[in-house]
């Protein structure tokens, strides 16, 4: 077995692992810094919006151009008075866009721009978007998002509860925040690409959320019949037991997204591909991370102001507290104890024996068998 699987092996037993719940005050520090960042990213520059949201002109130019991409800017810029976004295809030819102009306008640029290219007006190709279009894509969009959030709320209370429902939607709008706000940052047209791969984050995002989630309902059946684990520590073993599978998973997913954004938008200039590919990397990074490091952690402060898990918890506390005035040591966390335990009586005898180990732990000693129960 590989190095990394016998650890994720040892982290779903239980054996080794992290408190990621027990250190959700840094997590949530980190994520409202980022937030902040990402927000005034977006209040300060604001999206670059591209013409199928504002309308505007697409002027595609004959294969071969020897005009280089920022020359063909400049002459956009002047035959317009906008700035211009150019990008030189794979055939050689340049595609130039022009947003926030009036269509009615678009002959003269055309012609100004052949005069300037020195290539025949028939030959540039112009693709118009009115700016009343564009509102209804823009306005499409979030109502589509609107949609999906509901319903993905309305699943997951179903499925599992409100409090985990709640949860997801904080982080996938964490997630959205996010990925909008290094877009602010960056300075990438918004498109109806964008949009795509907005809406595909947020699916990855759920999976990984939804597979601890999945987890942890699982193992916090009965949880209330037992007294030597809280809500906190079940749900750091559920991090724990799937924190291999989110890796990789992840890990999987951003190698083909990278290559696109690095390789194919950076080093190859293929534009086009920036749109989408920032999208995902971003919102790919987000989601795995709103995943362990803030929806579990929200489900568990959320359960814990249960009455019920209150008193748990203090019942917890107490039978620790009395382990170590015995002189024993405290009760292991949770990511050290095995699958079985939450079968264990309430009752203190069976939990705290005579002796000054916990009973727990003498059980099958003195057996031929050695059997472990």
């Amino acid at each position: 077995m590989s190095k990394l699987g016998s650890i994720g092996a040892r982290l779903h037993r239980g054996e080794v692992g992290y408190d990621f719940v027990g250190n959700r005050k840094i997590w949530y520090g980190i994520s409202i810094l980022i937030t902040i960042t990402a927000i005034l990213g977006l209040t300060v520059r604001g999206l670059n919006m591209g013409i199928e949201f504002q309308g505007g002109a697409a002027f595609t130019t004959p294969k071969h151009m020897s005009a280089s991409v920022s020359q063909a800017e400049k002459y956009a810029q002047d035959a317009s008075g906008h700035d211009a976004v150019v990008q030189k295809l794979g055939d050689g030819s340049l595609r130039i866009q022009i947003a926030g102009i009036d269509t009615d306008k678009s002959d003269s640029i055309k012609t100004q721009l052949a005069k300037d290219l020195n290539v025949s007006s028939e030959n540039i190709a112009a693709d118009l978007v009115g700016p009343s279009w564009g509102d209804q894509i823009a306005n499409k969009a979030w109502e589509g998002l609107a949609i999906f959030m509901v319903l993905v709320v309305i699943y997951l209370a179903i499925a599992f509860e409100w409090r985990m429902a709640l949860a997801a939607l904080v982080a996938l709008i964490h997630d959205i925040t996010i990925t909008i706000g290094i877009y602010a940052l960056v300075g990438f047209e918004v498109t109806p690409g964008t949009v795509i791969g907005l809406l595909t984050i947020l699916g990855y995002s759920l999976y990984d959320t939804v597979v601890v989630f999945d987890s942890l309902k699982e193992q916090t059946k009965d949880i209330t019949k037992q007294t030597r684990w809280t809500y906190s520590d079940i749900a750091n073993r559920s991090i724990n037991g799937t924190l291999v599978r989110s890796i990789n998973t992840t890990v999987v997913a951003l190698l083909p997204v990278g290559a696109l954004l690095f390789i194919g938008g950076g080093f190859l200039g293929a534009g086009v591909l920036n749109d989408i590919s920032l999208s995902l990397f971003v919102g790919l990074a987000a989601g795995a991370y709103s995943s362990i490091f803030i929806a579990t952690p929200l489900v568990a402060d959320l359960k814990e102001a249960e009455p019920q898990m209150k008193a748990l918890k203090k019942r917890v506390l107490a039978k620790r507290a009395q382990a170590a005035a015995q002189g024993d040591q405290p009760e292991p966390e949770a990511t050290d104890r095995s699958d079985d335990d939450y079968d264990e009586p309430e009752d203190a005898a069976a939990v705290v024996g005579p002796r000054t180990q916990p009973a727990s732990r003498n059980r099958g000693r003195g057996r031929p068998s050695g059997k472990r129960r």
